[in-house]
């Protein structure tokens, strides 16, 4: 598309009267006659405004003496007065100094659109952070929050044992018939075989009977089609809008270049398609009754103590009978911080249990959350 061009003139400030908004084509203060000079403020030039489609708000140059300052090419500076100079001369104005290597060139401003600041992010407020440690250590650091940090850290304390306990209990099993009902397509008939002190059964499946359908289960089944349509959101052009970017000539003027774009935006529409509808459809099978063998409590016997040594209940298994073991160890420990408080150790056997005794002294290893860690016997 076609490109519309215009020049814009920028202003300066003079740093040494100062006068303001002073138009780029004068190389001299209007008020006080002192050169423009690199130092400063003044080889800043203001561009003014643009609107949302980055065109400028002021209005183009249009008169010759102005255009022809514009395309004079980058200002530059006297290295011997400092005083500015057209692009297209070859001595200062202000002094009749050839130009030379070590004259100075005037800065380019970036005139490119820039995008919206991000907003600045809220504060935190800490006064909703319960623990003290949060108001000590501050912020946080890398993504991992202070008061984490400091709960996690741990000190020791003293404690001492005041119980222990234990508890063992003989569980006695028999290998007995019964009843139980499954689905035909899994069961196999297998004659049962009997433990042997009290290993190596097989259970066994006999006498398959009573056979019913029942539902066993529901499976998808295509019902049929069905239209289904959804709203959907895709881009389409509509007309056009114009873009404008700005490009700073060294020299108090910038260029402005626009065109026109063209411009999208978003449109409903319905995507209908033809889906096929399912239903679900009970499955039958055939569920039957057979005869087993399983493992089934018949007898128990438990023992607790304290401070003696953990002992067996005295149970012996018979025929087609088995005996299960089960034991559980306790050790309260109690300490102090910020109150009096109990931490309980559950060794998971004999060997480990028995060497804990009431009065022996612990070292615990709490965080300063209060988990306890570890507890050592002193």
């Amino acid at each position: 598309m076609a490109e519309r061009r215009r020049i814009i003139e920028g202003t300066w400030n003079c740093t040494s009267c100062g006068a303001k908004n002073i138009p780029a084509r004068h190389k001299n203060c209007p008020s006080c006659n002192n050169p423009r000079e690199l130092t400063g403020k003044e080889s800043e030039f203001d561009f003014g405004d643009v609107d949302a489609a980055g065109r400028s708000t002021r209005e183009g140059v249009t008169d010759e003496q102005a255009l022809d300052l514009a395309g004079a090419g980058e200002d530059w500076f006297c290295a011997y007065c400092g005083a500015s100079n057209r692009g297209d001369v070859t001595a200062c104005r202000q002094c009749s100094a050839e130009r030379g290597s070590d004259a100075k060139a005037a800065p380019i401003a970036d005139l490119s659109p820039q995008p919206p600041p991000k907003p600045a992010p809220k504060p935190g407020n800490w006064k909703k952070v319960a623990l003290i440690v949060a108001g000590i250590l501050g912020s946080c650091c890398f993504g991992t929050c202070a008061i984490g940090y400091w709960g996690n850290m741990t000190h020791d304390l003293r404690g001492e044992v005041t119980a222990t306990n234990w508890r063992r209990a003989v569980v006695q099993e028999r290998f007995l018939p019964e009843s139980r009902t499954g689905w035909r397509d899994q069961l196999s008939s297998t004659a049962p075989r009997m433990p042997v002190d009290g290993a190596g059964e097989v259970p066994g499946v006999t006498n398959i009977r009573d056979c019913v359908s029942r539902q066993r289960g529901t499976r998808k089944v295509a019902d049929g089609t069905e239209r289904v349509c959804r709203t959907k959101t895709r881009k389409v052009a509509c007309g056009t809008e114009e873009k404008c970017r700005r490009r700073d000539k060294g020299n108090g003027f910038a260029e402005e270049v626009c065109h026109d774009e063209t411009k999208y935006c978003n449109e409903s529409y319905e995507d209908c398609q033809t889906e096929t509808r399912y239903r679900n459809e009970p499955v039958f099978s055939q569920q039957c009754t057979y005869d087993t063998y399983a493992w089934r409590q018949v007898d128990q016997r438990e023992m607790k103590g304290t401070d003696d040594p953990p002992r067996w209940p005295e149970l012996t298994a018979g025929t087609n009978e088995r005996v299960r073991r089960e034991e559980s160890y306790r050790v309260s420990v109690r300490y102090e911080d910020d109150g009096v408080k109990e931490h309980v150790v559950e060794p998971q056997r004999e060997d480990e249990f028995v060497v804990w005794k009431k009065g022996q002294g612990v070292t615990l290893t709490v965080t300063n959350l209060g988990k306890v860690e570890k507890a050592v016997r002193r």
